[in-house]
């Protein structure tokens, strides 16, 4: 008789075919890069062109197989999965840039909404699906006065063009779960941090580009608005522990959040950076920040309890990286 011994955490990812929407993204490059390196068989799903992302910089793009098209696409979409025999798949393309949102809702609906179902759809269509992540967001819950929020007394309750999607996003994938039996996890995070962040409106890239290039950092806020900040790899060590566990039955179906459960403000965070960094300069607050939530951070106690997950990386390691990150990249691309 042959015993079939079961994979060590070290081989898990050897020889899956893992599919990996919004790979170009800060999360998603990152992730490519753990798989790769777990030796994952990978397909992404590419739409624009972004030569400056870490998938690209770091050479990881030439070792993925490329599916050009969008989420939009649902035929894409399926025939991708269908070729490339996927058995995992980590869903994080989204519209994520909050000013974005406002000034054209559509576009924001038509991804992150639209994109998701059609995903939803194809996985459910496939007959070799095992496991799937769907990002979703602390946004996702909206604005309410009981802190931290928590998974069983939360609402999802975005009121805003960017909340409502990941709202929206959140409560389909859901629906796909416990209607289709899925095996789905939902991964609500904190503001997601770390090299590779392109969008330069978001707070620490920007800072951090304007300190580098010495010109006076902007907050476009007052600097009192707080919110969970979440290094980018252990981010994906969360991604990566969720998708192992939804062999479970009390995890399938499942949302967790996922952050430090250290919030900040965003003059606090500013002040860490301009230290870490051995600035001088003093930030401009603007106070023009519109429809954005004033306080947003996570209790992360079941995930901690069922997925046996913490942060391991604080504020000022992940800063500190993520400084370098950027060092580096501004010297690559002069």
């Amino acid at each position: 008789m042959v015993i079939k011994m079961q994979k060590t955490s070290a081989d898990y990812w050897k020889d899956k075919n893992v599919f990996v929407t919004g790979a170009t993204g800060i999360l998603g490059s990152w992730l490519v890069k753990k798989l790769l390196d777990e030796k994952a068989n990978i397909t992404i799903l590419k739409r624009d062109h972004v030569p400056n992302s870490e998938l690209e910089l770091s050479g990881s793009i030439r070792k993925v197989n490329v599916v050009h098209g969008c989420l939009e696409d649902y035929w894409t979409v399926e025939r991708a999965l269908n070729e490339y025999e996927i058995d995992t798949c980590f869903h994080l393309a989204a519209q994520a840039i909050v000013q974005t949102s406002n000034r054209s809702p559509l576009p924001t609906f038509e991804a992150n909404i639209r994109g998701t179902w059609n995903l939803l759809e194809a996985l459910r269509n496939s007959k070799l699906i095992k496991r799937i992540v769907i990002s979703s967001s602390d946004k996702a819950y909206g604005d309410q006065e009981a802190l931290p929020y928590r998974e069983d007394t939360s609402p999802l309750a975005g009121l805003h063009p960017y909340d409502v999607s990941k709202s929206c996003c959140d409560m389909i994938a859901q629906a796909y779960a416990h209607t289709y039996k899925l095996p789905i996890g939902i991964a609500r995070c904190g503001n997601i941090y770390g090299g590779g962040d392109l969008n330069f409106n978001r707070i620490i890239p920007g800072i951090i580009k304007s300190i580098l290039q010495d010109e006076v950092p902007v907050i476009r806020s007052d600097g009192t608005y707080i919110r969970d900040y979440f290094y980018v790899e252990d981010t994906v060590n969360a991604f990566l522990t969720l998708a192992r566990e939804l062999n479970r039955e009390e995890v399938r179906g499942q949302a967790f959040n996922f952050s430090p459960e250290k919030p900040l403000s965003v003059k606090e965070l500013v002040e860490k950076i301009l230290e870490i960094s051995g600035s001088s300069l003093k930030p401009k607050v603007l106070n023009e920040a519109k429809n954005e939530i004033k306080e947003q951070y996570l209790n992360c106690e079941k995930a901690r309890r069922l997925l046996r997950w913490k942060s391991k990386i604080d504020i000022d390691e992940g800063l500190r990286n993520t400084l370098e990150w950027y060092r580096l990249f501004f010297r690559k691309i002069k």
